[in-house]
């Protein structure tokens, strides 16, 4: 089954709301074996409706629409679908009345205009909305389909799963399970000339997309309904972790929440150790990434912004000698502080950052950009040089991803 969204809102097209009805949908189609090829946002206007309707029927077999079912002039969606097959639009009893209960509980009055809410095209399946007061429906006719479905998130959801997802399960007879594979350390171009061969396969199949400097792997196989996909996924991640080595850092399924911070975490809880952060040009960033995490508390001792040169002196213990001699950016100033936060913690791991993120500040010899990322532990206290491009706020994003990696390698290693 080939499908397309159609959104329908002008206030999509201008930019007052995100489109997270699209985003959620596509997940999803993905997930229960659709094929979607593409997204189309049109505003208020039946006749563009109409038209984009037509069009997007004329290249799938279904199309997939959100919003236009309020009560009001503009909420056309229904009407648009039923004109585009030649039903007429009739009154379905059952639905008014569920509108207007829910109306009597919300303590609205019923107006006249609601009542535009329980019409339909002729023979089409209503979908009751569990959440609000607009019903969807399913239109099918000469071999194409439209689902029409509220626009409010929670309302769409709601009634995608509990109604046409189950419709869609039974006339696709298949599904794709995906796998995600966090990368860090090896860049999108270099990971796809490692991975080149990879991407030419036809089951299961491989994508590749960027993040805040870093990449994500998508394996995704289509089975039958009710088969494990794992027996197509499984080698598939095994040759890519073959290939890349410890560039992994995480496999996680779709709707999962992961990220470098909360796989350091997960890591050190399982170790029963903890972490404590000495900060500099991160400001407060690194922690934050950290404690942002569910059950933090286990792993994160403390943390420290010293952003001035007395509180790395004062709070870290770091000596006047060595900011004298080589400067608060600089990979001796990184040990210090990273040894001092750990000895006044009594934390397994410390991790200190100390650099230039501009935009001003730089000089030929410490340019923006350049940062030393400290690591203390069981294991002794080492120091990484780095050099990094963009903004005052990707330089501080890209600190943080890298002293979570460099901890990562560390404890791994040992």
């Amino acid at each position: 089954m080939i499908a397309e969204i159609l959104s329908v809102g002008t206030e999509l097209l201008m930019g007052q709301i995100a489109n997270t009805d699209a985003q959620y949908i596509s997940r999803r189609l993905s997930e229960l074996g659709v094929t979607l090829y593409r997204h189309t946002t049109v505003g208020d206007n039946p006749a563009r409706v109409k038209q984009a309707l037509c069009e997007a029927l004329s290249r799938s077999d279904m199309v997939i629409t959100t919003g236009g079912l309020g009560p009001t002039e503009d909420d056309l969606t229904k009407e648009m679908v039923g004109e585009f097959f030649g039903l007429p639009m009739e009154l379905d009893e059952k639905s008014l009345e569920a509108v207007r209960a829910r109306m009597c509980r919300l303590g609205r009055e019923m107006t006249k205009n609601n009542n535009k809410q329980a019409y339909f095209p002729r023979g089409a399946v209503i979908m009751p909305n569990e959440c609000g007061t607009a019903p969807g429906c399913i239109v099918e006719r000469d071999g194409k389909a439209v689902a029409v479905l509220p626009g409010p998130p929670r309302e769409m959801k709601d009634m995608f799963e509990r109604q046409l997802a189950p419709w869609l399960r039974k006339r696709s007879g298949e599904h794709i399970e995906s796998r995600f594979l966090r990368i860090f350390g090896v860049g999108e171009s270099k990971t796809e000339t490692v991975l080149l061969d990879l991407f030419h396969g036809d089951n299961p199949t491989l994508a590749l997309y960027c993040g805040a400097g870093e990449v994500t792997a998508r394996i995704s196989a289509r089975v039958p309904l009710g088969a494990d996909a794992n027996a197509l996924i499984d080698p598939m991640e095994a040759e890519i972790r073959r290939r890349l080595g410890n560039a992994v850092y995480a496999a996680y399924g779709p709707g999962e929440e992961v990220s470098l911070a909360s796989t350091v975490l997960k890591m050190l809880m399982a170790r029963g150790e903890t972490v404590t952060t000495a900060e500099s040009c991160t400001g407060g960033m690194l922690i934050s990434h950290l404690i942002d995490c569910p059950g933090a508390s286990a792993a994160v001792h403390e943390g420290h912004v010293t952003y001035s040169n007395e509180a790395k002196m004062r709070v870290l213990g770091v000596r006047a000698e060595t900011l004298e001699k080589h400067g608060a950016v600089s990979a001796e100033c990184a040990l210090e502080m990273a040894e001092g936060a750990r000895r006044a913690s009594g934390s397994d791991w410390a991790i200190a950052t100390t650099g230039v993120a501009g935009p001003d500040g730089g000089t030929p010899e410490k340019p923006v950009g350049l940062v030393y990322v400290g690591i203390a532990g069981p294991d002794g206290v080492r120091a990484e040089r780095l050099m990094l491009r963009g903004d005052r706020d990707w330089i501080r994003t890209l600190t943080c991803q890298n002293a979570l990696d460099l901890l990562r390698l560390r404890a791994t290693a040992r």
